[in-house]
């Protein structure tokens, strides 16, 4: 059995990472990041980091073309401002917050899928996904729904002739409840990046940021990634 962890570079997918190479060894992992215009790409040098820490190999594609009509806040081509407050405020302004990339997950899991058939062509092969509860929370982000994830692990596994599987291991699952795994697994935090800014230490203010710190709070501990700043 093979494994590909669609790794942003986060929190979420590292973990997933993690736990990938605990069940199958790093021998039989692979990570894939997806370059699509965002204005945070200092994940992408993070999700290399992290896979150099795993000693699995690292593949980075392109998908900038297909966004780029895309009036998302989170792409660079975007004039939408950044919103600085929790997904929850968002929601109650515009259902459809100003960081939904459309279809973002869909079509990463999808290029995963196309990626891992022909890497391991043929062989068994389980693609992670880092989605839990909390993005899918007020419905924030469509794509990262139990319904959207089943539906879409269900088309893979059809169109792999059963070869590829989704697994999203935090789909029920709060932030908080993943770090609490990561940090059973001794996850590498202190190399992951979540913030929507391009600074060189995580804002605190965008939502993103204030789920991951809310997350280690919740565990008693400060983020790793910010400890010393």
């Amino acid at each position: 059995m093979k494994s590909v962890v669609l790794s942003s570079g986060g929190l979420d997918s590292t973990t997933c990472l993690g736990i990938a190479v605990k069940k199958f060894g790093n021998e039989n992992v692979s990570t894939v990041s997806i370059f699509y215009g965002q204005r945070h790409a200092k994940e992408l040098e993070c999700a290399k980091k992290v896979a150099d820490f795993y000693k699995v190999p690292h593949y980075e594609f392109d998908a900038a073309e297909i966004m780029s009509y895309s009036k998302s806040a989170l792409l660079n081509s975007s004039t939408e401002n950044l919103e600085k407050n929790s997904y929850a405020e968002q929601v109650k302004k515009n259902p459809r917050i100003s960081t939904y990339v459309p279809f973002r997950n869909g079509l990463m899991l999808s290029m995963a899928a196309s990626f891992a058939d022909g890497l391991y062509n043929g062989e068994d092969c389980e693609i992670f996904i880092g989605v839990h509860q909390d993005d899918a929370a007020v419905n924030a982000y469509a794509d990262c729904s139990e319904k959207f994830i089943r539906a879409i692990s269900e088309a893979v596994e059809v169109g792999t002739y059963g070869k590829i599987k989704i697994v999203a291991p935090f789909l029920g699952k709060t932030k908080a409840d993943v770090v609490k795994i990561g940090l059973e697994l001794k996850v590498p935090y202190e190399l992951t990046w979540s913030c929507y800014e391009r600074g060189e230490i995580p804002c605190g203010k965008c939502a993103t940021c204030i789920d991951r710190q809310k997350a280690f709070e919740l565990n008693g501990i400060k983020d790793p990634a910010i400890m010393g700043n």
